[in-house]
């Protein structure tokens, strides 16, 4: 099922509510990691991409719209604030939940508030009652099995800028990106970084680049990323995700932790 406006995704929220349904709220399926079992119940995919501006670079967002695209947008109009952006996957829903950041960027410091369904009413939450952490939020912090609040829209504010400036920020973002990002479809960045280390560095020291699994692979050009190199299942991906974890844990004493969110039902 797909909702295609704001208004709509609160009916469903709370259609589902009143009739106590299980239900999966996908946004761009950026950092999602579904079993092969399934989910039990409802999905809703999120497309509500409204978008509105004022004069003093206030943007209130509907959070199914895709980020690159809000951050594209941005950049065009001479809006500064999510040059780090223009390229990420998902939606602003998504951002808006993990803290999406790159480039020394992050939600967290454009956001004034954000409009959520929390039981049945819509309600504005400021910057602070979203306790961000790094890559986290309260509402990631929230089991995805009793996760009930929804993220409608999110207000925010951006200064004016220079679009042929913001343009070339944005253009070597996007460089640097793709020069490190793998091709081939992945769920994303798997780990964390540590506090000392990047993961991707951290899994090559451990000598994991490029190691296999079934058909999911380590990328040979970036180590935070599993690639399905061809009919990989759910469970090849977090077999190797479990192996990272533990290989990286006996050389360095560090632990990983996933940005990746296991989903659906998992033995």
């Amino acid at each position: 099922m797909t909702a295609c406006s704001a208004d709509e995704l609160a009916q469903l929220a709370l259609y589902v509510q009143a009739h106590d349904l299980p239900v999966f709220w996908l946004g761009g399926g950026t950092n999602v990691l579904a079993s092969d079992a399934g989910l039990r119940g409802l999905v809703v995919a999120n497309a509500c991409h409204g978008l509105s501006v004022d004069a003093d670079g206030l943007v209130i967002a509907q959070s199914g719209m895709p980020l690159r695209e809000l951050a594209a947008w941005a950049v065009g109009a001479g809006w500064a604030g999510l040059e780090w952006a223009v390229g990420i996957p998902g939606t602003v829903g998504g951002a808006v939940v993990g803290n999406a950041g790159a480039y020394g960027g992050c939600m967290a410091e454009n956001i004034l508030w954000v409009r959520i369904l929390e039981g049945t009413e819509p309600r504005r939450r400021n910057l602070e009652d979203l306790q961000y952490g790094y890559r986290t939020s309260v509402l990631k912090r929230e089991p995805w099995q009793v996760r009930r609040r929804i993220v409608l829209e999110a207000a925010l504010q951006l200064r004016s800028g220079d679009p042929r400036v913001l343009a070339k920020v944005a253009a070597e973002n996007s460089a640097q990106r793709e020069a490190r990002t793998p091709a081939g479809p992945s769920a994303g960045s798997v780990f964390k970084r540590t506090v000392q280390f990047p993961a991707g560095f951290l899994i090559e020291q451990a000598g994991l680049k490029g190691h296999r699994m079934g058909g999911a692979q380590i990328s040979d050009k970036h180590a935070n990323f599993i690639i399905n190199v061809g009919g990989a299942t759910a469970a090849d991906v977090r077999a190797l995700i479990e192996l990272v974890q533990e290989r990286v844990w006996t050389a360095f004493g560090l632990q990983l932790e996933p940005e990746i969110e296991y989903v659906g039902e998992w033995s």
